[in-house]
């Protein structure tokens, strides 16, 4: 019989369209906001296929949501049962979703509006994330980390942790803070020019690959002509770096047009090296 209560009392939570105490709640103090900008780096804690990084979502910004709702257990309940809904973003950008939902949930805003902008917020985060992270800050990262340790310095890894993770909790703490003061217009802000920004930010994150691989790339062949000419001298008349070059070309068709993965590649790209080192070609 209790189980049966508590099922219902769950499924009536999900149903209800507003806050029983519809009085704008006190504004979350810096403290707090900190403490659920730290709680995100919890966001893929309990992924699922289901709700994907709903629980982790939740976990985040409930500190927000017991200041916010602490004193009425219904409204709490309510709030944390519609934040326990399909939630999925990039996992370094979610304080811009939390600081806009935490904004809402303040001015105990309509359940569905809360929703919705959740969804819209989420979604565009994804691809602006990947160009910012993955695509502009890793290459240069790496590049500036993976030239200190060719050069023998054991601090190459360390830059590369560091840079990268200053530049992560920076993004964090800044959005958390920057989209609670905005709230919804922080959405507008963000997305208005974004599709020029992923796609400058995706271009110089394939330049500063270029530039790596035509700074570190080492592969050359070995073969020697009759005439005491080697093979590489005569490509490097062609084209300096054409092998590198051929290599990460032919990597990226492989992962682009057949579907390889970047560990495949890496395997073919291990034997292709032990192969020609044995025969002579490299």
């Amino acid at each position: 019989m209790l189980a049966v209560m508590e099922m219902e009392a769950t499924t009536m939570a999900f149903n209800q369209t507003s806050y029983n105490n519809l009085t704008p709640a006190a504004a979350l103090d810096k403290k707090t906001l900190n403490k659920m900008v730290w709680r995100s780096l919890n966001l893929q804690g309990s992924f699922n296929y289901e709700r994907m990084q709903a629980a982790g979502w939740l976990y985040g910004i409930l500190p927000g949501l017991l200041a916010i709702h602490g004193e009425d257990t219904e409204d709490l309940k309510t709030s944390m049962a519609h934040n326990l809904e399909f939630f999925n973003t990039h996992p370094f950008l979610v304080t811009f979703v939390m600081g806009i939902i935490l904004s809402l949930e303040q001015q105990k805003a309509d359940i569905n509006t809360i929703r919705a902008v959740r969804v819209a917020a989420m979604g565009p985060l994804g691809g602006i994330g990947d160009a910012i992270f993955w695509f502009t800050l890793v290459p240069i990262a790496a590049g500036i980390g993976s030239n200190m340790a060719i050069q023998g310095s054991i601090a190459g890894p360390i830059v590369f942790l560091l840079l990268f993770n200053v530049v992560q909790f920076a993004v964090r703490f800044f959005l958390m803070h920057w989209s609670y003061k905005l709230g919804t217009t922080a959405i507008e802000a963000l997305t208005a020019n974004a599709k020029e920004f992923t796609h400058a930010a995706s271009l110089l994150g394939v330049f500063v690959v270029g530039a790596l691989t035509s700074n570190y790339g080492g592969t050359t062949v070995a073969p020697v002509l009759e005439n005491g000419t080697t093979l590489q001298s005569i490509l490097d008349g062609v084209l300096p770096k054409m092998i590198p070059m051929a290599l990460t070309l032919g990597c990226y068709f492989l992962m682009k047009k057949k579907g390889w993965t970047p560990v495949k590649c890496i395997g073919a790209l291990l034997v292709l090296g032990l192969v020609g080192a044995f025969v002579g070609i490299f």
